[in-house]
């Protein structure tokens, strides 16, 4: 009688025990979420799509919509990540997608919700990244992403000038850059579920700029080759008097620009926000 009585009391105790952590949100794993934004008309950006596509098929939830939705999208992300329900976040975009991730993960600060990872793709301006950003990733034919007030992940611009097969209309659909950013997604998603903290990648890669062609056979970035010239050249390339004013202007922007362009139009083209998809 009394092991019964024993039994019964455990039992009730583990009940109780399951029934305070079903009821308490935060006591369960949220779910990570991936938002897909793209450009002008939705007709431009349908790598948008196919990433999204393969993400789902890798089991992680995601949202492919237009760029003029990331505001409202933000606030449901909010409220479902407060609620317990939603995170990490993750934010990818295209063209005029690729500056509403960089708004919405801006905005997220605001409502004090963590981004785990933004990836614009081709941005039509430069923006900072905010201190809620733990990492972001920035293909790019045109602009640098820079370092907002505060701003302590990782930051990563992929200078892809280099790569004569890519281009502002087809960067989205590229399977070697999306074979590169599911793999970074597939880290940050394992890591989560594992129970482990997202971190940033060092920082030591805070500052660097990959330049270069995309390599078809590794999805990796192949560096643009030194001219022998400028290899032989080293004492000179110390003395910023011999400098080429034209290399001195690609290098960094005037200091009172504010968004650094690292792709001037060439003469007689259209600045690529005129291109703006």
């Amino acid at each position: 009688m009394k092991g019964r009585c024993r039994l019964a009391a455990i039992g009730v105790l583990a009940a109780g025990m399951l029934l305070a952590l079903g009821s308490n949100p935060g006591m369960a794993q949220s779910r990570a979420h991936v938002y897909l934004l793209r450009g002008l008309m939705n007709i431009f950006s349908l790598g948008m799509d196919t990433l999204g596509t393969e993400l789902d098929r890798r089991g992680i939830q995601t949202t492919v919509t237009n760029y003029s939705d990331w505001e409202t999208l933000a606030d449901q992300a909010a409220a479902r990540y407060h609620a317990g329900t939603e995170g990490p976040i993750i934010l990818i975009g295209h063209s005029l997608g690729a500056d509403a991730v960089m708004s919405m993960g801006a905005y997220l600060g605001r409502k004090g919700v963590p981004v785990a990872l933004v990836v614009p793709f081709d941005c039509t301006d430069s923006f900072p990244a905010t201190p809620n950003m733990a990492r972001v990733i920035n293909l790019t034919k045109h602009f640098y992403m820079t370092r907002g007030p505060g701003f302590r992940g990782s930051l990563l611009n992929v200078d892809l000038r280099g790569d004569p097969n890519i281009d502002h209309l087809n960067i989205d659909k590229s399977p070697r850059l999306h074979a590169r950013i599911i793999g970074e997604v597939m880290a940050i998603v394992g890591a989560h579920r594992a129970g482990a903290p997202t971190a940033a990648k060092p920082a030591s890669e805070d500052k660097s700029v990959v330049k270069g062609a995309l390599d078809e056979s590794t999805g990796s970035i192949r560096p643009a080759a030194k001219p022998a010239a400028d290899a032989a050249a080293k004492p000179q390339e110390a003395k910023p008097q011999e400098a080429k004013p034209q290399e001195a202007q690609s290098a960094a922007p005037p200091p009172s620009s504010g968004t650094p362009v690292i792709a001037l139009p060439e003469h007689g083209s259209a600045h690529p926000a005129s291109s703006a998809q």
